[in-house]
């Protein structure tokens, strides 16, 4: 193929933008509040609007990109997510701006599902870890730089900014992947794509995700009940047709694959409101600046993108449930640390704690990411990214919605402040210490996947 590193560049940017808006937008949600009047429980669903998108769409997207190719969908998502970009530039209403969020969330989605899968098919296999760990340390990056570049950006204009990286990056991808306009990695089955199982899975995914997020209330246990049914449901009629766009028997037939998957599942959903937060606690309850507080956060994706491409690369020599499963133990450690916070918790704790964070999560990513898709034939990259994906941001919308449940049952619907810190503190007791457990029950399904090769 003509120049793999063009392609592994368009592919590796793509990757830093939506970490990078997602964690930037968490140091932003200040100047959110203030701008479009959003409340502790509303600034939540800035990023929740863009995951719930994600989540519902990423295994119906996954399919078609199996089908038509993908690298039409990776174009398309770019289109979606730099048109978005620019109209979020001109709002300045929390309602249009949080369903803006959500279009530009579909339109992430297309390139979570896309990228891992143009790189399992455009690499050798015998160096996949590699190429995937820096795929995976471009997410990282992204994550890293957005607290930093975030805050500066904050600090010297407004949360508009933000969408300006966004806009540059999407371009530069575009003009990279015409160098591709040959190439759609697409699979040669004439099987008949499964429109209704796809309409079921985005309308039950998407309310028992938007029920789980709000189920404080009432209306919204419903809505999780109705959603989780519905999802049974769907998993029923999936079994029964002949070409599923989610093809669950395959997860009975292949333990390393379920396994891997509910790993990542668990791990995202125990680790991802750390950021969300902290970032709370350091503005509000410790008065810090966005760019201090940005500086601060990005301990843990830098020592991840560190760590990433290392674990990668063993992931190509040594069996990945090893690496995996200390990845986690690690990360169990360093969020049981942060159970601890109180009003007077030294910084350097959260220094220590974000470090142990970030080398836990660095050796699981990669390694699991590859055991996941050296564990299906190459007509299933697309579906196989797609479900990683949906796992990842299901895992991260749990984490959100437990964050979110917690926030709205101790302190309300007021702002998060000094007058009310000490109710925030009970809220990171409670919340970091179910996600240590629940890290803990993912380290077991993690080892639990069996012993293979690279």
């Amino acid at each position: 193929m003509k120049n793999q590193r063009l392609l592994l560049f368009a592919i590796v940017i793509s990757s830093i933008l939506s970490p990078f808006l997602s964690a930037a937008m968490n140091v932003a949600l200040p100047q959110l509040s203030a701008d479009l009047k959003m409340n502790a429980a509303e600034l939540s669903w800035v990023n929740m609007s863009f995951l719930l998108a994600s989540a519902a769409f990423c295994i119906p997207l996954g399919k078609i990109a199996d089908h038509i190719g993908r690298r039409k969908i990776f174009i398309i998502g770019n289109y979606i997510v730099l048109i978005t970009s620019a109209a979020c530039i001109f709002i300045y209403n929390s309602g249009f701006f949080l369903i803006i969020r959500f279009i530009q969330g579909i339109g992430s989605s297309m390139l979570f599902v896309t990228g891992t899968a143009i790189i399992t098919s455009a690499f050798p296999k015998e160096s996949r870890g590699k190429f995937l760990g820096y795929n995976v340390t471009a997410v990282y990056i992204g994550l890293s730089a957005a607290p930093v570049l975030g805050g500066v950006l904050l600090e010297f204009f407004t949360w508009h900014s933000l969408f300006y990286v966004s806009i540059i990056n999407c371009l530069i991808v575009l003009g990279l992947m015409h160098f591709y306009s040959d190439l759609d990695w697409k699979m040669d089955s004439k099987e008949n794509f499964d429109f209704i199982g796809s309409v079921i899975y985005v309308v039950f995914m998407s309310l028992l995700m938007y029920g789980f997020a709000n189920i404080i209330h009432t209306y919204a246990l419903i809505l999780t009940i109705v959603g989780f049914v519905g999802i049974i449901g769907f998993i029923m009629f999936e079994l029964k047709i002949k070409y599923p766009v989610f093809d669950v028997r395959f997860f009975k037939s292949n333990r390393r694959y379920a396994y891997s998957n509910l790993a990542a599942l668990i791990n995202y959903a125990a680790t991802f409101a750390v950021g969300f937060i902290l970032s709370l606690y350091f503005q509000y309850t410790r008065n810090l600046s966005p760019a201090e507080t940005g500086a601060i956060l990005m301990i843990q994706p830098a020592v991840m993108a560190v760590f990433a491409t290392f674990s990668g690369r063993l992931s190509d020599k040594y069996d990945s449930r090893i690496l995996s499963s200390l990845g986690m133990l690690i990360s169990a450690f360093g969020v049981g640390m942060l159970a601890f916070t109180s009003l007077e918790t030294p910084m350097q704790f959260f220094f220590v704690a974000l470090v142990i964070l970030g080398l836990g999560f660095g050796f699981f990513s990669t390694p699991n990411t590859h055991s996941v898709m050296n564990s299906v034939n190459p007509e299933q990259f697309g579906t196989a990214s797609a479900t990683l994906s949906t796992m990842r941001i299901s895992g991260q919308m749990t984490s959100m919605g437990m964050a979110t449940l917690f926030i709205s049952w101790i302190i309300g619907s007021q702002k998060v402040n000094t007058s009310n810190a000490s109710l925030f503190i009970d809220v990171m007791q409670y919340v970091f210490g179910i996600f240590f457990f629940l890290i803990l029950l993912g380290t077991y399904f993690s080892w639990a996947r069996g012993k293979h090769g690279a």
